[in-house]
């Protein structure tokens, strides 16, 4: 056996090995899957206050698509984060007009602030989770602002 051949043989033994230890590591079971759901709440209720083509935005509806985005990277700051962007969300109902999205991304938001309201043990994450919760409640009052101001 040749020198060559002997340094490539342990490595030629660990490709071969890599592809089992990934398959046989298990994933890691998913953390904080209430934060997964509240990121996906918050994701849809910002779909319901930003539809291309639905006319101008009131300055409400302006604000609370700010607090969510706020809502949305104190998430992701807690190493939350499953990927995926601001558009990537259940599609809007295309039947609710203006005060029925509205009403929707109320809903999402309020079910978004119960996700994250679940008990947290870690203290770093706790200063997360009151900093989202903050913003979650503020994208919760511009939303019933923007209700409230509408005809």
């Amino acid at each position: 056996m040749t020198t060559r051949s002997r340094l490539m043989l342990p490595l030629f033994a660990l490709l071969l090995a890599i592809p089992a230890i990934l398959s046989a590591t298990p994933a890691p079971p998913a953390a904080h899957p209430a934060y997964l759901h509240a990121l996906s709440d918050l994701r849809h209720a910002r779909a319901h206050l930003h539809v291309p083509g639905s006319g101008s935005r009131t300055e409400h509806e302006e604000q609370a698509i700010r607090e969510i985005d706020e809502a949305i990277n104190e998430i992701k700051k807690s190493s939350i984060d499953d990927g995926k962007d601001l558009n990537d969300h259940p599609p809007v109902d295309s039947k609710l007009d203006r005060a029925g999205r509205l009403h929707r991304a109320l809903e999402l938001v309020d079910k978004a602030h119960r996700d994250v309201s679940e008990e947290e043990d870690d203290r770093f994450a706790q200063g997360l989770q009151q900093r989202a919760l903050l913003h979650i409640d503020r994208a919760h009052n511009y939303i019933k602002e923007a209700i409230e101001a509408r005809p």
